[in-house]
């Protein structure tokens, strides 16, 4: 399934949103413009390798820069052009809502809190990982999981490939983001030996960053005029 868009109109403009988005596509220019062997080494030293966050928390090194600051650096780099389209894709479709209800810079909180927790799940549950996590994907995972607790009978066009041909349905959002978490745990229990000892795809991330997302916003009262309940009515 992929989403296209939703019929979900956002109350504010979400400039976070669009900061977020120019943030991240910067910086994977700036990955762009490194020659290999350059690349390697920024995403060793900016990205967030487990190995590492388990030796400062040992000890065994400093605890800022080998776990604080590639935590929140790692948010906003990518390994590819698929990896951020598709990152800033969801975060786009989804987002601008989340963002309304929140506000502004609650919402900036809410998305880094999501992708901290998400870094922090993935190495618990991989701690001798020695490949760098990269990738927005835990942060945006919260952004989703607050949409679906927020707006579950949003509807989403989506499009569903069967066999070559392209088919475009409305679902409800909890269909279209439940799958996507049901997907997600299901790859994640199923590819744990070699996601813990070569890398790859941090499921537990998007899992944990879902989770969280869903416990933060249903903490969280709404913001402002114009806000929708869980149910798609107006407050």
């Amino acid at each position: 399934m992929l989403p296209i868009r939703d019929n979900n109109p956002a109350p504010t403009t979400p400039w976070i949103v669009y900061a977020l988005v120019g943030a991240n596509v910067t910086a994977f220019f700036v990955e762009l413009g490194m020659p290999h062997q350059q690349l390697a080494q920024f995403l060793y030293h900016y990205g967030l390798v487990p190995y590492y966050v388990t030796g400062a928390l040992h000890g065994q090194g400093s605890l800022l820069g080998q776990a604080v600051i590639p935590a929140f650096s790692s948010m906003f780099l990518h390994g590819g052009w698929a990896h951020l389209l598709g990152n800033m894709w969801f975060l786009v479709i989804f987002g601008d809502n989340v963002e309304g209800r929140l506000g502004h810079l609650p919402f900036l909180g809410f998305y880094l809190l999501c992708g901290l927790a998400a870094a922090a799940g993935q190495c618990m549950m991989g701690p001798a990982v020695r490949m760098p996590i990269i990738g927005a994907s835990g942060a945006i995972a919260g952004v989703l999981g607050a949409y679906v607790l927020c707006w579950p009978t949003a509807r989403v066009l989506t499009l569903i490939p069967i066999l070559i041909i392209p088919y475009f349905v409305e679902l409800p959002a909890v269909v279209v983001l439940g799958f996507w978490f049901l997907l997600q745990f299901l790859q994640g229990a199923a590819s744990l030996g070699v996601q813990f000892a070569h890398g790859g795809v941090a499921y537990g991330a998007h899992v944990v960053g879902f989770v969280v997302g869903l416990r933060w916003c249903s903490c969280c009262p709404a913001r402002g005029g114009g806000d929708r309940a869980p149910d798609g009515g107006r407050t």
